[in-house]
């Protein structure tokens, strides 16, 4: 009895839930379908039709259009189709067998009707006459496989399906595939018949005339080198015949590139250039197909090729944006002495610079500078909540604020035209911003013009830099970073002693700040010379050369470091971050490591070498003397000094022996007296109390200088308005930058 009443529980139970769920569809079903809701459905699915449709009208549309643009070839692909099925019939039963069958016969021209219907289609939607085939690559080729592959299947299938293959051989469709790819490849192959005829162009390379062409020796054989050589067959115009290539791989010597055989490795190059020169093929120009810091022993092929007399040029980048005019050459450009002297890059910490600098309030002095503009934009890279620029050029202010808005639009930016030498002007600008970071790059550079105007050096360079420190320690910054120049080290110019002082100022109120927490950290960072900075040394020397020289060097043995911007500023960056995040380096000068010296006049020559001249013969190189305040050579390290090893890559560390800020402050006191009278004589005397060992020149060795300098570059100039005869290749300037001489032959 119990069991019974249980079943029935069950049972009556399991009928509500059924009716329950019932209900529940019957009321979601009336809700869907109901007025509205229906309707929006419908319009959603008719929307999505009406989208798919167009889609595949514009498809189809498209589809269309390659076949009317290309219906010789979509009809000569055809018939080629209809060939291929029949050839592979008749060698699949023998031409004897094929004829004498009828119904063969029959069966095959059904088959080839069916055949030729399906190409018609599944090629133009394969898409083989979008392509322009005299560029193909093998990724078109394959998509032209597959395009038969696709048709001879649906040929299958459909035959399968009609008569289950009865009259149709299953090899006939193998067959006729091995025979279709290839005819469709070899039209397609007609489309490069100017490159076939342009084959011919490389067969001077065994027998060079020497009067006509110039014979080039390629270094790597790379992407680069392919794309070069196959613009020189299509160019039959073209003045450059390779008559070898050398590439960083001994497994490579001895296979041919595009006609071109590998004959050695860089380390190789003297023994290449003997053996070209015994079989008459001696090259005349050496040209760079890679990025020169990308080859081991580059630095022997230029070095060497330079003492032979060959030119030596690079080639743009394939995906360098060029401007418009001549845009269609593949161009060779002179190698810049920032290949040579990129040595491998310190990899850098991004995650840290993105901490050091994304999302906070930075200020950068001296902005429209080349430090300072370069700086500018990696900051601005790095997304910075505010950034904030200031310069006391007109000009250089809004430079560089129009390229961060053409750059960097989504940076939020403040433009200040301000000199750091006023206090109130940079206390207003620090009340408005409030920055977490400065970066101070505004200084007086240029040696010899500080020489003649001390105290206006003083005045930037020291008092400058105290006016932005108080700035930043006044207004809650937590750290400000100075450039700072190699020109301090055992210096003898005013503007040497000037940035020493303000680095030995940043260091004291760095040391400061270990006592008290909260503090800002004051770091300075070092380095030599960079390319292509306003007022620099290449600039000078190619504004020289496309004059036709001559170049002038103050003398023979004069050394100096080089960088490039791009470089110092990044490693500017890497050790402001590693020395504010990591809290290392308290009291330490970061000194960015610049490889080895490199003499002026080696430059010099170098870069006439370059330019495909000879120097002392086509540009003449004169010693003009010494300017006031300059050195021989520069030193990165003081005697003093100890040295450190921060963990950065491509930094180095120097501690000076620190100096009191009292004693500091004394001397800032003194020199702001000095600067206020005009006492060049006091400046000096209140830099010694601080650098005893400054040896500055005096008035009279300053006028000698000057004068022999002036005399000098007077003659040079008497020299230059002599009619002279015309050299070639001459440069011809086509714009600003590193970029701007152009080899012609």
């Amino acid at each position: 009895m119990g069991r019974e009443y249980n079943r029935k529980g069950q049972a009556s139970r399991r009928v509500s839930v059924v009716e329950h769920i019932s209900a529940e569809l019957k009321a979601s079903l009336t809700a869907i379908f109901s007025g509205e809701a229906l309707k929006d459905w419908l319009n959603a699915q008719r929307k999505r039709n009406e989208g798919l449709l167009r889609r595949v009208r514009a498809k189809s549309l498209g589809i269309a259009k390659s076949v009317v643009r290309n219906y010789r070839l979509y009809i000569l692909d055809l018939t080629l189709s209809a060939f291929a099925l029949v050839f592979a019939a008749a060698l699949r039963v023998g031409p004897q067998a094929f004829a004498a069958d009828g119904e063969f016969a029959r069966s095959i021209v059904f088959v080839t009707v069916v055949f030729v219907a399906i190409c018609s289609v599944t090629f133009p939607v394969a898409g083989l006459y979008k392509r322009n085939w005299r560029y193909a690559s093998i990724l078109d080729y394959i998509i032209l496989v597959r395009a038969v592959l696709i048709a001879s299947i649906i040929l299958t299938t459909c035959v399968f399906l009609y008569s289950r293959l009865a009259f149709v051989p299953r090899s006939v469709i193998l067959i006729e595939i091995m025979a279709l790819v290839p005819l469709l490849a070899s039209v397609r192959l007609t489309f490069k018949h100017e490159d076939l005829k342009s084959i011919g162009h490389f067969t001077r390379t065994a027998e060079p005339d020497l009067r006509s062409v110039v014979p080039v020796l390629l270094v790597g054989a790379g992407d680069e080198a392919d794309h070069y050589l196959r613009a020189l067959q299509r160019d039959n115009s073209s003045s450059y015949c390779p008559v070898g290539l050398i590439d960083g791989s001994e497994a490579e010597i001895g296979t041919i590139l595009r006609g071109v055989q590998i004959l050695g490795t860089p380390p190789d190059f003297d023994g290449v250039v003997a053996d070209l020169d015994s079989k008459g093929k001696r090259p005349r120009h050496v040209i760079f197909t890679a990025p020169v810091s990308s080859i081991d022993g580059a630095d022997h092929v230029v070095k060497r090729a330079e003492e032979l007399g060959m030119a030596v040029s690079r080639l743009n980048p394939a995906t360098a944006l060029r401007k418009t005019r001549n845009s269609e050459e593949f161009e060779l450009r002179p190698i810049e002495l920032t290949d040579l002297l990129e040595r491998p890059q310190a990899s850098l910490d991004v995650a840290a610079l993105h901490r050091f600098i994304g999302g906070r309030r930075v200020l950068v002095t001296g902005a429209g500078g080349s430090i300072g503009s370069e700086l500018t934009k990696q900051i601005a890279a790095l997304g910075p909540s505010h950034l904030v620029v200031i310069d006391n050029c007109e000009f250089n202010l809004y430079s560089i604020d129009l390229e961060l808005s053409e750059n960097f639009p989504d940076v939020p930016r403040s433009a200040h035209l301000c000199d750091v030498r006023s206090v109130d002007r940079l206390n207003d600008v620090f009340s408005k911003h409030h920055p977490e970071f400065v970066f101070h790059t505004a200084a007086l550079k240029h040696v010899p013009m500080v020489e003649l105007n001390s105290c206006e050096g003083v005045y930037t360079n020291v008092l400058g830099t105290k006016n932005v420190a108080e700035a930043v320690m006044c207004w809650g910054a937590l750290g400000m970073v100075q450039v700072s120049t190699d020109k301090v080290v055992n210096s003898t110019s005013i503007m040497g002693a000037t940035k020493r002082l303000a680095e030995l100022y940043c260091q004291a109120l760095d040391l400061e700040g270990v006592s008290r927490e909260g503090s800002p950290r004051f770091m300075t960072v070092r380095f030599g010379n960079v390319l292509g900075s306003s007022g620099s040394l290449i600039p000078l020397f190619k504004r020289q050369l496309a004059r036709g020289g001559p170049l002038t060097v103050t003398h023979p043995d004069m050394k100096r470091f080089f960088m490039t911007i791009r470089e110092a500023v990044e490693l500017t960056l890497q050790a402001s971050a590693y020395g504010l995040e990591k809290e290392i380096g308290q009291g330490e000068i970061f000194v960015l490591d610049m490889g080895e010296p490199i003499k002026i006049v080696d430059i010099a020559r170098r870069m006439i070498r370059l330019a495909g001249l000879t120097p002392d013969e086509d540009v003449k190189i004169d010693f003009v003397g010494c300017r006031p305040g300059e050195k021989l050579f520069e030193e990165l390290f003081d005697s003093s000094e100890e040295r450190v090893s921060p963990p950065v890559p491509g930094v180095l560390g120097a501690v000076p022996k620190p100096v009191s800020l009292p004693e500091l402050y004394d001397t800032f006191a003194k020199l702001e007296a000095a600067v206020a009278n005009g006492d060049a004589a006091a400046i000096i005397d209140a830099i010694r109390l601080v650098l005893p060992n400054f040896r500055a020149e005096g008035p009279a060795q300053k006028h000698k200088k000057a004068l022999a300098h002036r005399s000098n570059r007077n003659k040079l100039a008497v020299l230059e308005k002599r009619p002279t005869r015309k050299i070639r290749p001459v440069f011809e300037p086509r714009g600003t930058g590193e970029d701007s001489i152009r080899h012609t032959r």
